[in-house]
């Protein structure tokens, strides 16, 4: 039987990036849900191996700009409620905070550029041990509670709850260990608007910063992905 990932996607660059060739060296079936526009309302959240929530520029608490959030935050309730592997990312993983019950809101300020994560005694033992002292990509805005049952895996100065998990299928993670950093460029233009109103990014130091860390970011990122694949399961079939 052919597994498969569903996959939320809210903006066309916020992709799978590093994501992609793992889940097709597991033989993994992508099934891509563009938010906003695919119907979420009729889909069976139990039915795929894994599901991924990408990031995205709009906040969860933005209902009333974006009503498709209510049937994307009802659809990952029926996920966490099936207990099967849910992964987040960035939007996703504040769409998980609050499908789980926490409060999502504006943090003090943004957080973007590279950056290492302090990770906790719960991290050292995830498959984020792998991201440990390693540079990963923050982009955000927004910040959420810990969820009632999680487990914290790793925070920054700015930011307490970077990452987390509940139980041993679901993994939430604020920050972009999937970035392929080859492909900053289209991130750099698709979030023109946010870095023109953060005055303490400059676009050229981003993409400097990126060429200087990004082959070790990535090669950290391949392997706590990996890890979490084959935590849950989704293992690479044997040579």
């Amino acid at each position: 039987m052919t597994r498969t990932c569903l996959v939320l996607r809210h903006v066309a660059f916020e992709d799978l990036g590093l994501i992609a060739p793992l889940l097709a060296e597991r033989h993994v079936a992508v099934r891509l849900i563009e938010v906003g526009v695919d119907p979420l309302e009729t889909l069976d959240a139990a039915a795929d191996d894994m599901v991924i929530v990408l990031g995205g520029p709009i906040g969860v608490y933005e209902d009333d700009l974006y009503p498709f959030l209510h049937a994307e935050l009802d659809f990952i309730r029926r996920r966490l409620a099936s207990g099967r592997p849910l992964l987040g990312i960035c939007l996703g993983a504040q769409l998980i905070a609050a499908a789980a019950g926490a409060a999502v809101y504006p943090g003090t300020e943004k957080e973007i550029g590279w950056a290492p994560v302090t990770l906790t005694t719960a991290g050292h033992a995830s498959p984020l041990a792998a991201i440990d002292g390693v540079e990963v990509l923050h982009w955000h805005g927004d910040t959420f509670d810990l969820p009632e049952g999680a487990v914290r895996l790793a925070s920054t100065g700015l930011t307490l709850n970077q990452a987390f998990a509940i139980g041993e299928s679901v993994l939430a993670l604020q920050f972009h260990v999937e970035v392929d950093p080859a492909r900053i460029e289209g991130w750099l233009i698709g979030h023109r608007v946010e870095l023109g109103a953060a005055p303490n990014v400059a676009i050229p130091a981003l993409r400097a910063e990126t060429l200087r860390v990004g082959a070790r970011a990535a090669a950290a990122g391949r392997r706590a992905i990996a890890g979490a694949l084959d935590f849950i399961g989704l293992r690479a079939p044997e040579a």
